[in-house]
């Protein structure tokens, strides 16, 4: 019977040799047991000779040594800085069981080794090598080329991963389908506020409030960026264009005869004239044009609720003028019932003194946002 090489307290190289000579499935079982039995600490610490000399033997018989033992000395050399590249290389194209280990931790691993491994072999060595704890541009570049979202998803929620700023505009792109992008890219401390503010346009509301949380934008370019982003959930800016000369006459003629009403508001509406209900809309509550398009299209129908309650717009006309604005602004997922159900709680949480206090902040051209969440803030403690 072959016993092992490992056994007593000294390397017998003569013995590991003569087992490395040995083709048998038996004597590759005990090669390996004893290779492993040696990285693991078995015996004392090897030489740098013998250590030369189990390099070359495994190098030699790995590919005939089962995969367990395979496991056990991958993960036993993955953190080895003097490891051999050859050897590093095919164990890191080896089953992924064999492969993690090395493909993880390793430093001996060039990038070209580890692209043509992304290149070559499956999701699971690609997953592998996007954990690294670094991971450089021309690397990062390799593993987005695969298109797998997992992978590049798993790469950009790495820290250590270093991304390239085309990729990186490439991958702000790509967000605005792939929402399993966006969390991860907003989050990664290496990110462009530029890139940053062009994903406010898709991202989702609780997404939005993390770019203005955590990036340095002015209030106005926030306030531009969250009518264009109300715009386009609308359907773009082709129904709200400036009101045309003729629609302000004839408002300022209404206004004079006090006939600007509720009635003549929900009206508009009804009959699909924005522009004149805008107008109206507008002399009413003294606002500019892009605040009072901002408060008929943003999705909670907070500001329309404010804004009407200030102006005397009754309960009722405002549930009307909400659910009529729906129909501007189509899209949500939400039942229209559900929708002017919640907006007419917000209008009943109000008081007409709050709500004008808001409507002067915005006459003088303050946050828009501040003045809602203060709003918000005196009405739940007040």
């Amino acid at each position: 019977m072959i016993q092992s090489a490992a056994k007593d307290s000294s390397v017998d190289t003569d013995a590991l040799l003569q087992l490395a000579r040995d083709k048998s499935s038996a004597g590759r079982k005990v090669l390996g047991e004893t290779i492993a039995d040696l990285f693991l600490g078995n015996v004392r610490a090897l030489s740098e000779r013998e250590r030369t000399l189990m390099f070359d033997i495994l190098h030699q018989v790995v590919h005939d040594i089962e995969m367990t033992i395979r496991q056990t000395i991958s993960n036993q050399i993955a953190t080895l800085p003097d490891t051999p590249p050859e050897l590093a290389v095919i164990l890191a194209n080896d089953d992924v069981e064999v492969a993690y280990p090395i493909l993880t931790q390793s430093e001996v691993l060039q990038d070209a080794q580890l692209i043509e491994t992304i290149r070559h072999r499956t999701l699971e060595h690609q997953m592998a090598i996007a954990i690294r704890h670094t991971v450089s541009v021309d690397v990062s570049d390799a593993l987005v080329e695969t298109g797998s979202e997992d992978v590049i998803r798993t790469l950009l929620e790495n820290s250590g991963a270093r991304i390239s700023q085309a990729t990186m505009e490439y991958l702000v792109e790509e967000s605005s389908r792939l929402n399993t992008f966006q969390e991860p890219i907003l989050r990664r401390h290496d990110l462009d506020p530029n890139l940053a503010k062009r994903m406010f346009m898709w991202v989702s509301a609780a997404l939005r409030k993390y770019i203005v949380e955590n990036f340095d934008l002015e209030k106005s370019v926030v306030d531009d960026l969250l009518e264009k982003a109300a715009l386009q959930e609308a359907g773009g800016e082709t129904h709200f264009g400036t009101p045309s000369n003729k629609s302000d006459e004839l408002v300022a003629e209404l206004a004079e005869e006090n006939a600007v009403t509720p009635e003549l508001l929900i009206s508009a509406l009804r009959n699909g004239q924005v522009h004149l209900f805008v107008s109206m809309f507008r002399r009413l509550t003294e606002l500019r044009h892009t605040l009072v398009t901002r408060i008929l299209l943003e999705p909670g129908g907070e500001g329309l609720a404010i804004a009407s309650k200030a102006v005397g717009i009754d309960k009722e006309n405002f549930s009307l003028i909400f659910s009529l604005s729906r129909k501007v602004r189509p899209g949500s997922a939400k039942p229209l019932q559900q929708q002017t159900k919640e907006a007419t709680e917000f209008y009943d949480s109000i008081s007409e003194v709050a709500s004008r206090g808001v409507l002067r902040h915005w006459r003088r051209d303050a946050d828009y946002l501040a003045a809602i969440r203060q709003l918000e803030l005196t009405s739940r403690h007040g």
